[in-house]
């Protein structure tokens, strides 16, 4: 045997016993910039040496990430890169597991000194309802360190990706002040040539950031004030798909009245929890002038506008209530297909959320 036989063997062995990464990062990254950019608003930017292996450039769209925040020890929790990461983490004494929530990443830039991803937080700081990510955040200062866990760049698939650019038609994008960031970056990477609306409510007037949306989609801001969520929302958006009902506080006060749980909906064309959260059914044919299109949801199906959304692909995430709310009347009055929605409740009124 040659002496270079020997050594491609030994190579090409050597190449098979290196495992492949995993399809996320686990990185370490330290507060490099905070902007308070509005009552309602925080934006932190984030950098580290292992964030030159996180995200995808231009791909961000609604890429939900993991933010791991210390513990009460005050120090970032060792977390090995492994499948059973997230095992690992559980298993770590309570004063070093620190705690996780789910965010979006607003946005992520390649720079020659390396990557930076930036996040908007939402600042909950009223009594009772603040959490531990709003709380760290509002005490954030330059060289704070947490763990972000995300896809890897130019790695397989790792999911947490809902709306779906490979659908046509115009987008109606919808949400509250926790789904503005994703609505943003959704707005900034789909394609130049794309229509639609977005519609997001928030708290202030002041929080009407800035978004590079493409020249065909109407970015429409509700101001909701001292107002339930969805009081804006919920009348606003009916309305501009054709249907009529009772508008501002009233609806908002029932919305999630058909839910059994308190675990937040979560629908897409690929995944549904309705069953196992215990969402009840909403209307189906229970009647003749149903079954003969004469009833009043069936006559209103043929409004124009009515028409035109069901041409839409939708993406309304935020407060869970809400979204189920929205999700009844459009499936249900507008006949809406399923297979071009995804309706996400990142948070419900009253619950504390995790992960």
């Amino acid at each position: 045997m040659s002496a270079e036989s020997t050594w491609c063997e030994t190579s090409e062995t050597m190449r098979a016993e290196v495992p492949e990464p995993p399809g996320f990062v686990i990185a370490r990254a330290a507060v490099e910039r905070i902007e308070l950019v509005s009552p309602t608003f925080a934006r932190i930017t984030f950098a580290g040496a292992a964030l030159d292996a996180f995200g995808t450039p231009g791909r961000g769209l609604d890429q939900r990430i993991k933010l791991i925040f210390p513990g009460a020890s005050g120090r970032v929790p060792d977390i090995s890169e492994t499948d059973d990461w997230y095992r690992g983490w559980l298993d770590l004494p309570e004063e070093e597991r620190g705690s996780m929530r789910t965010y979006s990443i607003r946005e992520l830039r390649v720079e020659p000194d390396g990557t930076r991803v930036v996040v908007d937080f939402v600042l909950h700081l009223e009594p009772g309802a603040t959490g531990p990510a709003s709380s760290w955040a509002a005490g954030a200062a330059a060289g704070d360190e947490l763990l972000l866990v995300g896809p890897r760049r130019g790695g397989p698939d790792w999911g947490g990706i809902e709306f779906d650019d490979g659908v046509g038609g115009p987008v109606l994008l919808a949400g509250d002040e926790t789904a503005a960031p994703a609505i943003a970056r959704i707005l900034e990477d789909v394609a130049p040539d794309t229509v639609g609306t977005a519609w997001i409510e928030v708290p202030h007037a002041e929080d009407r950031l800035p978004i590079a949306a493409p020249a065909g989609v109407e970015v429409r801001w509700l101001v909701r004030g001292d107002e339930a969520h969805g009081s804006a929302l919920i009348p606003a958006l009916l309305a501009h798909v054709g249907l009529d009902g009772p508008a501002g506080a009233a609806v908002a006060a029932s919305a999630g009245a058909d839910a059994d749980t308190e675990a937040p909906v979560w629908e897409t064309p690929t995944y549904s929890n309705l069953e196992e959260a215990g969402y009840r059914p909403t209307h189906a044919p229970t009647s003749q002038a149903c079954i003969i299109g004469s009833c009043a949801e069936c006559v209103r199906s043929f409004d124009a506008r009515i028409l035109r959304a069901r041409e839409c692909r939708y993406w309304i995430a935020g407060e869970s209530g809400v979204v189920t709310t929205l999700r009844r009347h459009l499936v249900r009055e507008c006949g809406v297909d399923r297979a071009r929605v995804a309706f996400m409740g990142y948070w419900r009124r009253g619950v504390a959320m995790r992960g």
